[in-house]
């Protein structure tokens, strides 16, 4: 379970990037983050996995036995021990372009070792299984020997999945993950995170609201650093606007009531409104 209470991050001079962001995910739970280029997605996300540090609030992660781990006012060792119960999955798959598939797959694992073992002695073949077990459930297995190099994209990101599922973390997060992927790719992605939700909660950032509502089970919408939406991932027309459009900053409540279907056009909406509900927001 993944609880968020209160996160700021501020500038020198004062001004709030994120801003009072709170949240809370479990299992069960494909949780999206909409928003537009600098609303503070990604930069949330950062604040998660301790890349960034927030000037105020906390993050906690606990395990099903009850354990508490933080990224929040914690020392490096402590930070090291909550991150390997965060499985990162990368908008470019960050992969280790020389190494094959399954010694990148094992990279998951490195966290839970001493570093001479991972110097001098590698894995053990029982571990290189469950690694190849991984990359079974993203259908990867026949390419274990290939140099990650030789990959596609789409192919690399299943490696990067792969790798986060080795890690056997706590929680799942996603930055973009299909952002540079063509359409076919990209469902592919999103049909590999949705059954993993089921399991441990996956929290992604997006840019394509109809993608998110197919798969998705939830969506937070962020506006300025601030929630302005937090409820089912089939957002109508008139929720979008409120994330993207021209509407007033600061949050407000967003009404969770069945509305007009998101994939259909509303009445006098905007041109490039009209482009997002039905292709996603590009960016």
């Amino acid at each position: 379970m993944l609880f968020v209470s209160n996160i700021v991050v501020a500038l020198p001079n004062g001004k709030r990037l994120v801003n009072q962001i709170s949240f809370t995910a479990g299992r069960g739970e494909f949780v999206s983050i909409l928003g537009s280029s600098g609303a503070g997605k990604s930069l949330t996300l950062r604040c998660i996995v301790g890349l960034t540090s927030p000037a105020e609030g906390e993050i906690k992660l606990i395990s099903p036995d009850g354990r508490t781990y933080s990224t929040t006012n914690v020392g490096p060792k402590e930070l090291r021990r909550a991150r390997r119960h965060i499985g990162l999955i990368f908008q470019g798959s960050n992969l280790v372009k020389r190494l094959t598939v399954l010694e990148n797959v094992m990279l998951g694992r490195l966290g839970y070792i001493h570093p001479l073992r991972s110097c001098l002695l590698g894995f053990k073949d029982s571990e290189a299984g469950e690694a190849m077990a991984a990359l079974d459930r993203v259908n990867m297995a026949q390419y274990a020997a290939r140099m990650a190099g030789s990959l596609s994209g789409g192919e690399m990101q299943r490696v990067s999945i792969a790798r986060a599922i080795y890690q056997r973390p706590l929680i799942y997060l996603a930055d973009e993950p299909i952002s540079s992927l063509d359409p076919r790719n990209a469902e592919a992605i999103m049909s590999i995170l949705q059954p993993l939700s089921r399991e441990t909660p996956v929290i992604g950032a997006f840019h394509q609201p109809a993608i998110v509502a197919r798969y998705c089970t939830r969506a937070i919408g962020i506006r300025t650093g601030q929630i302005v939406y937090d409820g089912p991932a089939q957002l109508s027309a008139r929720q979008l606007e409120k994330i993207y459009g021209d509407m007033p900053d600061g949050p407000e409540t967003v009404s969770h009531e069945p509305e007009m279907p998101p994939y259909l056009f509303e009445p006098g909406l905007q041109p490039a409104m009209q482009q997002t509900l039905h292709e996603g927001v590009r960016i």
